[in-house]
């Protein structure tokens, strides 16, 4: 079910801007501590991801020094294709390369997301090099409506089933691209939906 905002909530760079909800975010589950799972693989960095051009110019700032912790060459980082979408900022989008099934940015010899293990070790925000549509994942966003990832919709996300609600997950995360005031109406709005009964057995329980 879709909820409208009483108002619009652009995120700290502009776009996108949120103005309505799908209420099953407050309902989903998903396991939730990606470092802490012995299953999946890092079965999510299996694709490549969509951002924003300033995004990849903050990466591709980071020159020799990351080339190097990811042991493949910049140039082969990035899509040559570059879209248009007004949900990003700068409204263009382009994505990372996949090289032997996984984002160019997979840890290869070890877990997560290189870009973010980077951020940790120089001591920056991984939000600065992180995409938001990683940073937010199993979230998503389109056209105004933030909405659980297609991969939810599928039913295909291997950890999808147990543990928190995307929303309870994910509110730290909204909270700093949306800010406090798009958290305190979603806690309402969380507030006054019927609970639902949900299937907490997961895809990879479902296969044992």
């Amino acid at each position: 079910m879709i909820r409208n905002l009483s108002r619009s909530y652009p995120s700290r760079d502009g776009r996108p801007v949120i103005f309505g909800i799908d209420t099953r975010i407050f309902h989903l589950r998903y396991f939730t501590h990606c470092s802490q799972c012995n299953f999946c693989h890092d079965w999510c960095c299996s694709f490549g991801v969509e951002l924003d051009l300033k995004n990849v110019q903050r990466i591709q700032a980071e020159g020799e020094e990351l080339q190097q912790l990811v042991g493949i060459d910049r140039k082969e980082w990035f899509e040559n294709e570059v879209c248009d979408d007004d949900e990003y900022p700068g409204g263009k989008f382009t994505g990372t390369n996949v090289i032997n099934d996984a984002c160019v940015f997979l840890n290869r010899s070890g877990r997560g997301c290189l870009l973010h293990s980077y951020s940790m070790q120089k001591g920056l925000d991984y939000h600065h090099l992180k995409p938001i549509v990683c940073v937010i994942y199993p979230l998503s966003f389109s056209e105004g409506i933030l909405l659980p990832s297609d991969e939810i919709e599928d039913r295909s996300l291997v950890c999808m089933g147990e543990g928190l609600t995307l929303y309870r997950a994910l509110r730290d995360e909204l909270a700093f691209y949306f800010g406090p005031e798009f958290i305190a109406e979603l806690n309402e709005l969380e507030s006054t939906v019927p609970a639902v009964a949900t299937q907490r057995t997961s895809i990879h329980q479902q296969r044992k």
